[in-house]
């Protein structure tokens, strides 16, 4: 009999994943098959989505409460084709506010299947109880961080295995060559404008950034501005950069996106995994976020000292990050301006950022997609080894055959 997968992504980063991860399974295991829920790059492998992923593409309390009648449709749908579908799997893919709550649902209803959770919920900068809580239903998890493992053993939850951040894999892409290096030398300089990816954010960003730019170039002159973003923003992005006093180039190819990385003398970035990419691309930046009132409550539950990935990584604080109420243009440009100079600021960052690629590393040969499927099948593997005991345990001829006490 085939190996039958359900997977169960929740936005564009978790369906990146979980294309890659299907791609490593048919090596693995040719004979394998999938159901589940994903987006493009999860059907380019191969997946037929039980409904598009955009369905699920809902960030922030209030867009939840919005749409929360649709949200529970499909998350009884989800919960009723894996029960349907009965697979030797069901792996979830972030987004845990949705796939969690299925994969709860689906663990009282067959308490026996594996359940292996792609990507870890921030247990380890708020709502910690949710480690413990994820015990009943996680099998294990995969994190794309390395300080997750030693998270989860603290708070008493799952079993954690680091398998790799994904852009690992694209590091060669984001290293500057020494013409990159060149290019950052030169003028005008290159700065990268990223407001986010959620349109959520860049309705809150769009307008300080642009202020911003405005501000930045009464303080150092001159500077050329490039706006990457993805495809189906686009459109929006170029009419709301048209008005802007200093308006930047909106690009949406990610292989020119990358380039500009590897050339740009600092960026201005929303928070998101984009700093990460910055990061191993070893740009400078200052990084800026907003949220609602609504969301800036939990703002006082947030245990770590940063939001900013490659600070959490580093475990110090050596990007600059400005939130809320701290998030007003004449703080990012005077922080950008400090970045176009060859000055402590600048230097600081230059000098930690190699250091995240070595934290990040994998043993040479592997990937991060290749060590989650290990860790999927092995975990499938226990679990049909715990079944078969059980059902040795259970067998009525158990107490006849058993020998004498």
């Amino acid at each position: 009999m085939k190996m039958r997968i359900f997977l169960l992504a929740g936005e564009a980063s978790g369906d990146q994943l979980g294309g890659a991860l299907m791609r490593s399974l048919r090596l693995a295991r040719p004979d394998v098959a999938f159901c589940g829920v994903g987006g493009s790059a999860m059907a380019d492998a191969g997946l037929a989505s039980l409904y598009p992923l955009e369905d699920l593409a809902v960030m922030g309390f209030l867009p939840v409460l919005r749409n929360l009648p649709r949200l529970l449709a499909r998350m009884n749908a989800t919960v009723a084709a894996v029960l349907h579908e009965s697979p030797d799997a069901l792996v979830i893919i972030d987004s845990p506010d949705f796939t969690h709550r299925v994969a709860s649902r689906v663990r009282r209803a067959m308490p026996q299947l594996p359940i292996v959770d792609y990507v870890s919920p921030t247990v380890w900068a708020w709502r910690s109880g949710r480690a413990r809580r994820m015990r009943p239903y996680i099998d294990h998890v995969l994190g794309l961080l390395p300080f997750e493992p030693d998270a989860y053993r603290r708070l008493g939850g799952p079993a954690c295995t680091y398998v790799g951040h994904p852009l690992i894999e694209r590091s060669a892409e984001l290293r500057p060559s020494a013409a990159d290096l060149r290019r950052r030398s030169e003028t005008p300089p290159l700065l990268v404008v990223l407001p986010g990816s959620r349109r959520s954010e860049i309705e809150r960003l769009m307008p300080i950034f642009a202020e911003t730019l405005q501000l930045l170039a009464e303080r150092v002159g001159t500077f050329e501005a490039v706006l990457p973003t993805l495809a189906h923003l686009a459109e929006d992005i170029r009419a709301k950069v048209a008005s802007w006093p200093v308006k930047p180039r909106v690009i949406c190819d990610p292989a020119t996106k990358f380039a500009t990385f590897r050339g740009a003398k600092a960026a201005l970035a929303a928070s998101g995994t984009v700093t990460l990419e910055l990061a191993l691309a070893e740009v400078p930046m200052s990084v800026a976020y907003a949220v609602s009132w609504a969301e800036a409550l939990a703002r006082p539950f947030i245990k770590v000292p940063s939001i900013v990935l490659p600070n959490l990584i580093l475990g110090e604080n050596v990007v600059p990050e400005f939130l809320q109420e701290n998030c007003t243009p004449e703080a990012l440009a005077a922080a950008l301006a400090a970045l176009f100079v060859d000055g402590p600021e600048r230097q600081r960052q230059s000098r930690a950022f190699p250091r995240i690629a070595e934290r990040l590393r994998l043993p040479e040969g592997e990937t991060p997609s290749a060590r989650a499927v290990a860790i999927v099948l092995d975990t499938m593997a226990h679990a049909a080894s715990l079944e078969r005991f059980s059902d040795r345990m259970d067998s009525p001829d158990r107490e006849e055959n058993a020998p004498n006490q």
